[in-house]
């Protein structure tokens, strides 16, 4: 396990944890690693998992798909992100998401229901831990927020420019790159990728945007 601690370092399960205190609790919690090839479900919808996923290469998407393959991205996972701690926190909860490798990835599962008892000798990076999970909670609960804010914006313009100027925000400057290429953002925004496309192409015209592939420049001050 020794070769992945650059990573979970930056995992924030592990956060403010010493070396030696996330090798031990590795061991407390069951800690198993997997390796998936590109477009493998690492999760299909209707799984039941006590595990939480931990990313420690490749990338990955969160999405919905119903019977007739429509998708909808929820989000995207990097390198030292963690997915479906709500599902595994809830005993024979069934999972409405699928998580999809789109590249070869390494996954490192842990069991919750062990990360969530203190072990015998009542650690304090047990506890640590727990306060983390707690805090992750939190955090993806202000994410998924956001999605819904783009979400419930009536044209396709204003999803588009309620994700960029979230994204924006986000990563402090007006210039930046986004995690999605042009079909993942039109699945993220739930809308059609042509009529994004167009939607885009309009934006620049106008000089509201400047766009590349996933770069994106802004202009919050367009002269008519």
């Amino acid at each position: 396990m020794k070769e992945y601690l650059n990573i979970l370092k930056k995992c924030l399960l592990f956060k403010d944890l010493s070396d030696g205190e996330i090798l031990n609790m590795l061991t407390c919690i069951d800690a198993d690693i997997k390796k998936f090839s590109n477009d493998d479900y690492i999760l299909r919808m209707g799984d039941i998992t006590d595990s939480i996923g931990i990313l420690l290469s490749g990338n990955a998407l969160v999405i919905q798909e119903d019977l007739w393959g429509n998708r909808n991205i929820m989000t995207r996972l990097s390198s030292s992100d963690f997915f479906a701690e709500p599902y595994a926190a809830i005993p024979d909860a069934v999972l409405n998401v699928s998580v999809v490798a789109t590249n070869d990835c390494e996954v490192m599962k842990i069991n919750i229901h062990k990360m969530l008892t203190m072990c015998t000798s009542a650690c304090t990076c047990h506890n640590h831990l727990i306060q983390n999970l707690v805090t992750a909670f939190a955090q993806k609960t202000l994410m998924f927020n956001d999605k819904i804010t783009h979400m419930s914006k009536r044209k396709t313009r204003d999803k588009i420019l309620s994700y960029l100027s979230a994204e924006a925000i986000r990563q402090k400057s007006v210039s930046f790159h986004i995690p999605f290429d042009r079909q993942q953002l039109a699945d993220f925004l739930c809308v059609e990728r042509s009529a994004m496309s167009a939607e885009l192409s309009k934006l620049q015209k106008e000089g509201l945007i400047k766009t590349s592939h996933s770069h994106f420049e802004l202009n919050i001050n367009p002269v008519d």
